[in-house]
């Protein structure tokens, strides 16, 4: 696999849309979630699919995805019991309430998401080293 890691950070919305569109189709379970209030983080690890590398690569990459300045999480339709529930991201969408304040919702399949009310938007992808073949491309109907 190629050694071309991402570490993106978001400090706006425009940002965010970008690390929105490395993160669609990433695959997690829920037991690789946590909200931690006193650090005021939110964290998910995932394995996203490496669409920058192209539809042939078919590469999936273990990444973390951190929000600073998380004043508080809910979420909607997830079972919070089911720890290996898996969710497949679609989207990372910055909603502004009173800017910079807003609203950052986690948008999955299944009609499930988790909405973090933020202080700003502060934003954190990293690639780990980990790196495999997916046995194929995320499709999505119309």
């Amino acid at each position: 696999m190629k050694e071309n890691r991402r570490k993106l950070v978001a400090l706006d919305a425009e940002d965010l849309a970008a690390i929105s569109a490395h993160c669609q189709d990433a695959v997690l379970k829920l037991k690789d979630v946590r909200f931690l209030p006193a650090e005021r983080r939110f964290v998910l690890e995932l394995n996203r699919f490496a669409w920058e590398e192209g539809e042939k690569q078919k590469e999936r990459r273990k990444s973390v995805l951190h929000f600073e300045r998380v004043q508080n999480a809910a979420t909607q339709g997830i079972n919070q019991r089911d720890k290996e529930q898996v969710l497949c991201l679609l989207a990372v969408l910055y909603t502004p309430e009173d800017p910079p304040a807003g609203t950052i919702d986690l948008v999955f399949s299944g009609d499930f998401q988790i909405r973090l009310t933020v202080e700003c938007v502060e934003v954190q992808l990293t690639d780990m080293d980990a790196s495999w073949q997916a046995s194929s491309v995320p499709v999505h109907k119309d």
